[in-house]
């Protein structure tokens, strides 16, 4: 770990601006891949009209359209039947102008989102769901799509200068999505962490949490983690985003993380704003999978 940061004085870590740099390496890897003759190509598919879904497939194709990308948004009704759905991700795979496909999450409750995954090729799961993708990830293949979000935290703390060799690493949250692929990115070579993976059957959790020099939250409920739960001096990495009533906002509500921001960011050494903190690089690091895939079909 890098020394401590003086208490009272926290380094924010901006997602924004690290998504930014991301962003534009990846505007210069796709004019690269287009003088080649390739387009990297993205397939976003939402079932259903769940608002937050629809704002983040809109985001999505936004960076997609900034950065020159063929960009594909299909959007279905909730009612489409689950063998409607795996016939759009069969025509997207057969499909060579395009490299990635994500069905965004969750989909409707009548559709078995494992089954969706495992119908995309695994060499156009951007997302890094398909267990042949898990597989790679776990025996270290480079060849692997690594989840966004977890992927996102990596380079984060790597373009911030955080040096995670020898450092303890709790992650709360055992989830496909973060937990377990973090915990799998923080414990490769190289990464060199020593992690433990907690989640809400863990005996004493905070005290587990306090162990942590790096402690990243994944589980949902907001404002969880308080500051008696954070080692001084610690980094502390919040991928949750939770809407909660405020009635000092117009709209009545705010986003908040998993970490009691207010409390915990004077003991750390750095920590991660909600939002503008992990949000932004889980989509630049799709991004980044996308022209994977596409360079990787050459």
């Amino acid at each position: 770990m890098r020394s401590i940061r003086r208490m009272n004085q926290p380094r924010i870590l901006d997602g924004k601006a690290v998504a930014a740099t991301v962003l534009e390496e990846c505007r210069t890897e796709t004019a690269a891949l287009k003088q080649k003759g390739i387009t990297p190509g993205l397939a976003v598919v939402l079932v259903g009209s769940d608002p937050a879904s629809a704002v983040y497939v809109g985001s999505k194709a936004r960076t997609c359209a900034d950065l020159g990308f063929h960009s594909v948004k299909i959007e279905l009704p909730e009612d489409t039947t689950q063998e409607e759905l795996l016939k759009v991700v069969a025509d997207l795979n057969a499909d060579p102008a395009v490299h990635g496909i994500l069905v965004q999450s969750p989909p409707p409750k009548h559709i078995d989102e494992e089954t969706v995954i495992r119908a995309i090729n695994p060499q156009k799961d951007v997302d890094g769901f398909h267990p042949e993708n898990v597989a790679k990830l776990v025996l270290e293949d480079s060849s692997a799509f690594v989840p966004c979000t977890p992927a996102g935290c990596m380079k984060l703390l790597e373009i911030s200068g955080i040096d995670t060799r020898g450092a303890e690493a709790v992650i709360i949250g055992r989830s496909m999505i973060v937990g377990k692929p973090m915990a799998m990115l923080l414990v490769a070579k190289g990464s060199d962490a020593t992690v433990t993976i907690a989640h809400s059957r863990t005996k004493d959790l905070a005290a587990v949490c306090r162990r942590a020099d790096i402690l990243i939250a994944a589980v949902g409920r907001p404002e969880m983690v308080k500051a008696d739960w954070v080692k001084p001096g610690a980094v502390v990495i919040d991928v949750g985003i939770n809407r909660i009533p405020d009635a000092t906002r117009k709209s009545g509500s705010r986003l908040t993380g998993d970490i009691d921001y207010a409390e915990v960011a004077p003991r750390c050494a750095a920590i991660t704003p909600v939002p503008g903190g992990v949000g932004p690089m889980t989509i630049a690091m799709l991004m980044k999978n996308t022209i994977k895939a596409a360079r990787q079909s050459i």
